[in-house]
């Protein structure tokens, strides 16, 4: 059962490296998400094809990561005498309603058509880990939540492995005939972002649930009243642990941001752990924040901004212009050739094109920021 007892350091200390570090998870995902053309890009602004990773494949696990660490980070504030465990369960509740309802809403914004929605989702996801690995903080001791992850890990391998897909058999792992493409063409034939697959579907969510509890670990080790640079040591040491076993999987079962493998779970987790720890020690530790301040702005209207993006990227898609010929032209390929492709060589366009989208949502939570509106979602 979660103790506030048990929480050593002052719940009103907010820790600015963890602001930061969802900011900077937030803007990642903004520059991987809006590149001026897709298959013009860097190589490691591009998800890998199937197996393997780039740095655009460790975003997505990083933010769940971060949401892991904020649970027990947040809960600890909630937890006061005059604030009952009902209102901390409708609290969590609230949040993934909102969180996958407004990931509905991008999905089907602006036609609103129900028959051909896309119900899966990144906000869908994110509302699915956060709602889960609540109510494990909340129910379970800390040593428990390490054995929840890799329950939960061990019993998405066995129905990957061992789960016979029609006409593949069992344990492949390819786009069709893997058992998570199998499972949600059955249960959401027609509302996924591709005929036969979805990147963030149901089964792969599992161990998606498992990313963000390893999280809370780390925002368990945060909240502990071990000396900061133990807890940066900690969160080295359990990063570099991470990465070696992810890797030592990934020989049985391949890193894999499509099928959220153990092996890339483990593995993002890990760097996700180091990468917190420096910015920890940066941070709380040598007091070195003017470099974060702008992921820290970033971070405090995280989803926000991050839901408005979508929507904006949404809509240029979707009007166009008519140009002196006649011709039609969408908003985001006019603004795309006539600001960045004209002059620019293609790799570079569209990553001068995806940097302009995050300077200019980062101007818009500057604002929102300097007026003190914080959106908790």
């Amino acid at each position: 059962m979660y103790n506030a007892h048990k929480i050593q350091t002052s719940a009103s200390k907010r820790l600015h490296s963890v602001d930061i570090f969802r900011g900077a998870a937030i803007a990642g995902m903004i520059l991987v998400n809006n590149p001026g053309d897709p298959h013009s890009s860097y190589s490691f602004l591009r998800h890998a094809k199937w197996d393997g990773w780039s740095f655009a494949d460790l975003i997505f696990p990083f933010f769940l990561f971060i949401v892991g660490v904020a649970i027990p980070l947040s809960f600890a504030d909630r937890v006061t005498p005059g604030e009952s465990r009902k209102l901390m369960y409708l609290h969590v509740v609230k949040r993934t309603i909102i969180l996958f309802g407004l990931g509905l809403f991008i999905n089907s914004f602006p036609f609103f058509s129900i028959s051909d929605l896309r119900i899966p989702g990144v906000l869908q996801r994110i509302a699915v880990c956060y709602f889960f690995s609540s109510l494990i903080v909340m129910n379970f001791r800390i040593r428990w939540h390490l054995a929840s992850a890799g329950l939960l890990l061990t019993l998405y391998w066995a129905v990957m492995m061992f789960l016979p897909v029609p006409h593949y058999g069992a344990g492949v792992l390819t786009k069709e005939g893997n058992p998570a493409a199998y499972i949600d063409n059955m249960l959401l034939h027609g509302h996924m972002v591709d005929t036969s697959f979805d990147p963030e579907g149901l089964l792969s969510t599992i161990p998606a649930v498992s990313t963000t509890l390893l999280g809370a670990l780390a925002g368990h080790l945060l909240r502990s009243s071990r000396s900061p640079f133990n807890k940066a040591l900690l969160l080295w040491l359990s990063g570099l642990g991470g990465i070696t076993a992810g890797l030592i999987m990934d020989i049985w079962f391949p890193i894999n941001k499509n099928l959220w493998s153990p092996s890339y779970a483990v593995f993002t987790a890990g760097l996700a752990s180091i990468c917190l720890g420096v910015c920890f020690w940066l941070v709380e530790i040598k007091s070195y924040v003017r470099w974060g301040r702008p992921f820290e702005i970033y971070g405090t209207n995280a989803i926000s901004v991050y839901a408005l993006s979508s929507l904006a990227e949404q809509f240029a898609n979707l009007w166009t212009l008519t140009q002196t010929d006649g011709s039609a032209m969408r908003l985001r390929a006019y603004i795309f050739e006539k600001l960045f492709a004209s002059w620019a060589a293609p790799v570079n366009a569209s990553l001068y094109y995806a940097m302009t989208n995050v300077l200019i949502w980062f101007g818009f939570a500057v604002i929102l920021y300097r007026k003190k509106i914080f959106i908790r979602i």
